[in-house]
């Protein structure tokens, strides 16, 4: 099947907000969108046209072209006319590098940027313009519609700030010149298989590859999907006989709640309670080793207790958590149990920081729209 001759376009520039944007999704990429620098990325990300380098003549690129033309049946011609147009994207190299070290963490400055005025009233508005799509997705998969309301904020402004990286540059970039960190090689084959991904994506569905603009990871639409995610969890809930996450809210409503879903929310269940550590733990700290122990609710309400972990009066007893430690630069950490639900959360985008200002986001945007 070949790709239809369309020509490329380029999604609008993002502004000032790109800063609560910058690669955020259901993709597992390199999670750095609030942290300090966060200004020196929008401007990276404002100069995201990239320079021309021929990737048809780098000997990775040739064997990823074999690779397709063998597994999937891509016409070879095709590709090789397709990645000499690539350009280097050096922006994408630059925004996905890790954050120097050194620097806090500040859960209360992270929060400020996600949960703020702008955001909370667009949310309303996108509320109110496709509650019936939210409500729908509530009753078909378990997930409130305050958790979809908070990702979809969190991740574009409800579709304002998708992103104006061409995802072809950004996923080929990052696919054969990842930078030198300790990931490189599976952070390689990862962007290699969503290049991959969205090559089958735009021949499955019909569109130009060139057409497709997301963050600098290559995440796609108002949900900021990753290819490999669009192919696997993307829904077509506005029943229009295609799946757009770029131009349906409807169908970003239900790819959210079904990835969810197929990450392990649960309906009915709570999400998140908040916790203290006793203060006359003194010299026992076995409640340090609940820390940092993966994306996962595993602990009883029982084994946490004893270690010194106080549970707020309403959290149940017999469900299983994770304790999730939210730092605050120099001021005191807090503390929060988390349940299946909140690591499902998590699964979307790895970071605590992230789930905590999706549920805050969403809660906020509930509380003023019920006013």
């Amino acid at each position: 099947m070949k790709f239809p001759r369309t020509l490329p376009y380029f999604a609008f520039l993002a502004t000032l907000p790109m800063l609560l944007a910058l690669g955020l999704g259901a993709h597992s990429a390199d999670t750095h969108a609030g942290q300090p620098g966060a200004v020196r990325k929008i401007a990276l990300a404002e100069d995201s046209q990239g320079e021309f380098v021929n990737f048809g003549e780098w000997k990775e690129v040739t064997g990823f072209i074999d690779q397709m033309v063998e597994k999937h049946g891509f016409d070879k011609a095709e590709l090789q006319a397709i990645l000499a147009q690539v350009k280097y994207a050096e922006a994408a190299i630059e925004l996905i590098k890790p954050a120097p070290p050194g620097r806090l963490k500040n859960w209360q400055a992270y929060r400020a940027r996600f949960v703020e005025p702008i955001r909370v009233n667009a949310g309303v508005q996108f509320w109110n313009d496709y509650a019936g799509d939210l409500e729908h997705a509530e009753i078909q998969y378990g997930v409130p519609a305050e958790i979809i309301v908070g990702i979809i904020g969190v991740e574009t402004v409800y579709g304002r700030n998708t992103g104006n990286f061409r995802v072809l540059d950004a996923l080929t970039t990052l696919a054969f010149d990842y930078p030198n960190t300790p990931t490189r090689i599976a952070r390689m084959d990862f962007f290699r298989g969503e290049l991959e991904n969205v090559l089958l994506y735009a021949r499955e569905s019909g569109i130009d590859p060139w057409s497709l603009t997301g963050s600098y990871a290559g995440a796609i639409g108002w949900p900021q999907f990753m290819p490999g995610s669009i192919r696997a969890y993307a829904v077509d809930f506005d029943q229009d006989g295609k799946i757009d996450l770029r131009n349906s809210p409807a169908d970003a409503i239900g790819s959210v709640a079904h990835y969810l879903t197929m990450h392990g929310w649960r309906r009915g269940y709570p999400i998140v309670f908040p916790a203290t550590i006793a203060p006359s733990t003194g010299s026992d700290q076995r409640w340090t080793s609940f820390i940092g122990q993966g994306l996962q609710a595993k602990y009883t309400f029982d084994a946490l207790a004893s270690a010194g972990v106080v549970p707020a009066p309403q959290v149940p007893a017999d469900l299983l958590y994770g304790l999730v430690d939210l730092q605050n630069g120099t001021e005191a950490t807090e503390y929060w149990l988390g349940t299946d639900n909140f690591f499902a959360i998590t699964l979307y985008n790895r970071s605590f920081f992230y789930a905590m200002s999706v549920i805050e986001l969403g809660r906020t945007v509930s509380a003023m729209r019920n006013r």
